[in-house]
């Protein structure tokens, strides 16, 4: 009869080993609980036989059998950077680093894994004067895109990577100030120009101020300082030669500047806000205004145009007041920005119109009405800081404009357009500075509009501005106010 089973008394002690058993013969179905015991063990069992053959331990894989160190990071020998070598680490380490010659830079991994740890220690106590960068490697670190920097010395920190929200979070800290790296308002528009750390935007005619990002509070953050100048006004005139009536200067463009005073740093204006305006990534409309249009004979003179940025707009100038014909009464200067001159008949034009704080312009003066009448004239247009002119005779001076660092030279912006003379050789008022355009008279023929990009009032005109021979009469007509100017500046590196 056949041998279907043997029994295990039929085996003797050690004959059947485990090179007489093929693989995957005996399952653990076969084994009852408890029959195998340790004293039926010899030797060990390979890896090879195991599911796993190796666990993981602070990202590392660990084999079964070796020998590892827990809760601790394995810290390296000294490194030292200069800027020119980037040590990109590794998690489960800590760096000892030496900045002595210059500033340096290390990067995070490539990859990350909760809990992965990093451990940075400044080795000389030179990272207050060559600071260490932390390059992010394409994580974020304390949830910012945005690398970091180490400029205190004795610096100790450890670093934590948790997701790829957050990324790598600060969870050690000691002697350390703020560690996000300095960033600066990026824009486009404008002419571009640099004065030490800050950038300036030059606006000459309308256009777009584009800013693509802001900075954060380690370097410039999102405050830019600003200069808005409106439009001159044109200057007043009369009906034309011999006709006995006189013109006003034109009111300079509203002046508005606003510093930030944390950031740039230039001399200012007295009409200083004194406070920036904050931006954001977005596109920001410049409306850069024109000058007034003066009066020819017969009229016409004109306001100039607003000038916008942001939440800023500067109101264009005052037109002067004149005369339509020698049979019309001499009208008032205009309002705006800057007052309008009047003449010998009228007032001048009220400046800062529509009031803002600080005060965008001043008034323009009425002028001198007195016996006889030769000598009578024209009123001078406001300016930025000062109102038109009072004079006893002949034509007034326009009002004194504005000076400004803003473009990092001072600058004078926002003078009012002198008043005409009528006759009797009497001079035209003097433009003020800041662009004013002088006003006309048998001294001064040469009226002159306001300068362009400045806000400067246009000169006034007259008529019976006796030339030689007597009579023959001299240019009437006012003049033009200038254009006006938008200027930012901001700070862009440290």
């Amino acid at each position: 009869m056949a041998i279907t089973k043997v029994t295990t008394s039929g085996i003797t002690d050690d004959a059947v080993n485990a090179a007489k058993i093929a693989d995957g013969t005996l399952t653990s179905a076969d084994i009852a609980p408890g029959t195998i015991t340790t004293a039926k063990l010899a030797g060990s069992i390979t890896n090879a036989k195991l599911a796993n053959s190796s666990i993981t331990l602070n990202s590392s894989a660990v084999a079964l059998g070796a020998s590892a160190s827990l809760g601790t990071l394995a810290w390296q020998s000294v490194v030292v950077s200069d800027g020119s070598t980037v040590t990109t680490m590794v998690a489960g380490r800590g760096y000892f680093v030496n900045n002595a010659s210059a500033a340096g830079i290390v990067k995070l991994p490539a990859g990350g894994t909760v809990g992965d740890t990093i451990a940075i220690k400044d080795y000389a106590g030179n990272f207050g004067t060559n600071s260490l960068t932390i390059q992010r490697n394409g994580h974020n670190i304390q949830g910012i895109a945005n690398d970091s920097e180490i400029k205190t010395n004795r610096a100790s920190i450890t670093l934590v990577y948790i997701d790829s929200t957050k990324g790598w979070l600060y969870t050690l800290e000691s002697n350390v100030g703020d560690l996000e790296n300095k960033t600066y308002i990026s824009a486009t528009g404008g002419t571009v120009t640099t004065s030490g750390n800050d950038k300036i935007h030059s606006f000459t005619g309308s256009g777009n101020f584009i800013v693509s990002s802001v900075g954060n509070s380690a370097g410039g953050g999102d405050k830019v300082s600003y200069v808005v100048v409106a439009g001159g006004g044109g200057g007043g005139g009369g009906p034309g030669a011999n006709q006995g009536k006189v013109g006003g200067g034109g009111g300079a463009g509203g002046f508005r500047e606003g510093k930030d005073a944390p950031i740039s740093s230039y001399t200012v204006s007295p009409l200083n806000a004194p406070a920036g305006l904050t931006v954001t990534a977005a596109t920001f409309p410049v409306t850069v205004g024109a000058g007034g249009n003066g009066q020819e004979s017969g009229g016409g003179q004109t306001n100039g145009s607003n000038s916008v940025f942001s939440t800023i707009t500067s109101t264009g100038g005052g037109a002067g007041g004149g005369a339509a014909s020698s049979q019309n009464a001499e009208t008032a200067g205009n309002s705006g920005g800057s007052g309008g001159g009047g003449t010998r008949e009228a007032n001048g034009g009220a400046g800062n119109t529509p009031p803002v704080s600080p005060s965008q312009g001043s008034a323009g003066s009425a002028g001198p009405n007195v016996s006889p009448d030769n000598n009578d004239g024209g009123g001078g247009g406001g300016g930025a800081t000062a109102g038109g002119e009072n004079p006893s005779v002949a034509g007034a001076d326009g009002g004194a404009g504005a000076t400004t660092h803003i473009t990092g030279s001072p600058v004078v912006y926002a003078g009012g357009g002198g008043g005409s003379a009528r006759i009797s050789g009497q001079p035209g008022g003097s433009g003020g500075s800041g662009g004013g355009g002088g006003g006309s008279g048998p001294g001064t023929p040469n009226v002159a509009a306001g300068t362009a990009n400045t806000g400067g009032g246009g000169g006034g005109g007259g008529g019976n501005c006796s030339g030689s021979p007597a009579g023959s009469g001299i240019n009437v007509a006012g003049k033009a106010g200038g254009s006006g100017v938008v200027i930012i500046r901001y700070k862009f590196q440290n």
